[in-house]
């Protein structure tokens, strides 16, 4: 591994272990949700109505893991902590691991 690698490892790990910033500080703040990251019901609570096209494709993409949080709705800041680092760190690798297949299937049709 290089260590422009190294560096960019070591930054993606740290970009995950930061991200329950996102929930913390809003905690802190009672700043309510993330700014964009609404759902359909909180979205017509906020402009009072529903756009047409959000109700036909809001149930077309559920999240493997909703909110980030593996233990569901009403987990403690601790659990909710632990799962925002556990799927950045998971998506992190697939990502990862998606790229280094691509990667050989480029190299090998090369040859």
């Amino acid at each position: 591994m290089t260590k422009s690698q190294k560096k960019l490892w070591t930054g993606l790990f740290i970009l995950a272990v930061l991200t329950p910033l996102g929930i913390i500080l809003p905690e802190i703040f009672k700043a309510g949700d993330a700014w964009g990251e609404w759902g359909p019901d909180k979205l017509e609570k906020l402009l009072g109505y529903m756009p047409e096209g959000l109700k036909r494709l809001a149930a077309l993409w559920k999240a493997p893991v909703p909110g980030y949080n593996f233990s569901g709705e009403g987990a403690s800041t601790a659990v909710q902590v632990i799962s925002y680092i556990a799927s950045g760190l998971i998506g992190i690798l697939a990502v990862g691991v998606l790229i280094y297949l691509i990667s050989r299937l480029i190299v090998n049709n090369e040859k």
